[in-house]
């Protein structure tokens, strides 16, 4: 069934649909780069040389394309962009030192070209949906090929390895990783439709399978990230759109009705078969975490850290985005990381309400509670993805706009629009 919905955008440059495609396939390219290399076993064997050929590539040519769309290197002022940048520099000092390996200066020089490419893009960074909708597309073309794994390998795609958990079984990708894309995906597209920017038929072509996916992976950290991220979301729509009130209403009686009919299979499902010492450790990450806060540190280290590494000690996950920063880059990194999350979540709340602003809130709230279990805060990784498409979100709109009644999926185009000028947000 189609509906239509309404959709604001910039009349000049800041429009959508004037965003360069080639912008899209570069954004793109930065979410391949932070696929990883390292997973379970899959059904055709990709040696890790060439997987992380396949990654890397993908950033260079991504900033290839970023630099050939800008070449005259116009970038927009971001606080968020400054604050990433100034990590880098200080992950530079970190990695120098001789005892931190030669891995840890190429981390740096990963997210140096990260960054660059980033900066490069910013240019069209102009508080639409934009890259969220980039961001729906790239990731689904991922979730697609753990489906297609699932399909043509089902003993590859949940292996006892894992607990039964879904990974990925054409790309190496553990099912912590599949679950973050999951919920990205379900919880934007929920978002586009709550805001009326997408039809109902479409949403349910992105959503269902994403939340089917994401039960199947039986992660928790994402589950919970998703939840509470949507509830900030929509709280800050409820006041502006119908939609979002009946969302509201509709979601609160329906999670209570299904904890209480489905209360033994929900509790199963968190469990994951495990017992009570591993599931109060958080399946070990405590003991992790404990060691890590319990070595010995210079005073250097303890304020720069130990270099960019990849996020384990003593040979173990530290499956923590705080304490992997205050092990690499250390208290000042902790509090470059505390600076730009405090910038976007006090720039969303102080925003007019919007789908634009929820989707941002959505976002950063979910970076923030899956920080606590998982890592990437501090390096190139999805969830830096994530913010910067919070950034793009929250850039003020400096020219009048247009109101546009329109019908598209998540990742479409428009099929109808009406034109009526109005004063800018």
């Amino acid at each position: 069934m189609t509906t239509l919905a309404t959709r604001r955008e910039p009349r000049n440059a800041g429009a959508t649909d004037r965003t360069p495609p080639l912008v899209g396939v570069a954004w793109a390219l930065l979410i391949v780069n932070t696929l990883g290399s390292q997973g379970p076993e899959t059904l055709v064997t990709i040696p890790r040389p060439i997987a992380q050929a396949v990654t890397m590539g993908s950033l260079l040519i991504a900033f290839t394309l970023a630099l050939l769309l800008n070449p005259r290197l116009k970038v927009r002022p971001s606080a968020f962009l400054l604050l990433l940048t100034l990590l880098l520099m200080l992950s530079i000092v970190a990695s120098a030192r001789i005892d931190s390996g030669f891995g840890a200066l190429m981390r740096c020089a990963r997210l140096a070209v990260f960054l660059a490419t980033l900066w490069l893009l910013s240019y069209w960074w102009r508080g639409t949906v934009t890259f969220v909708r980039h961001h729906i597309r790239t990731f689904a073309v991922v979730l697609a090929v753990v489906a297609a794994g699932l399909v043509a390998a089902p003993g590859l795609a949940l292996p006892e390895d894992y607990g039964g958990r879904l990974a990925g079984a054409l790309w190496p990708m553990p099912p912590p990783q599949i679950a973050q894309y999951a919920a990205i995906v379900a919880g934007l597209t929920l978002l586009l439709w709550l805001g009326r920017r997408t039809t109902t038929s479409s949403a349910l072509v992105f959503v269902a399978p994403a939340l089917g996916l994401l039960l199947l992976t039986h992660t928790r950290t994402a589950t919970f990230a998703l939840l509470v991220g949507l509830a900030l979301a929509v709280l800050s729509l409820v006041l502006t759109t119908s939609r979002a009130r009946k969302a509201a209403l509709g979601i609160g009686i329906g999670s209570g009705l299904a904890l209480v009919a489905f209360w033994s299979a929900i509790q199963g499902w968190i469990r994951r078969g495990q017992d009570s010492e591993n599931f109060t450790s958080l399946t070990g990450r405590e003991k992790v975490w404990d060691a890590l806060l319990a070595d010995n540190r210079t005073v250097t280290e303890q304020l720069f850290g130990v270099g960019l590494t990849d996020k384990s000690f003593n040979g173990l996950p530290i499956d923590s985005g705080w304490l992997a920063v205050y092990h690499e880059q250390g208290f000042v990194g902790l509090a470059l990381v505390f600076g730009f999350l405090a910038t976007l979540a006090v720039v969303a709340v102080l925003r007019p309400p919007s789908l634009e602003r929820a989707c941002a809130i959505f976002l950063i709230g979910y970076c923030l509670v899956a920080s606590y279990a998982e890592v990437g805060l501090g390096d190139a990784s999805p969830y830096l993805l994530h913010l910067a498409v919070a950034a793009t979100l929250l850039v003020p709109k400096q020219h009048r706009e247009i109101e546009t009644d329109v019908t598209e999926s998540p990742v479409g185009t428009n099929s109808r629009r009406r034109h009526r000028a109005d004063s800018g947000v």
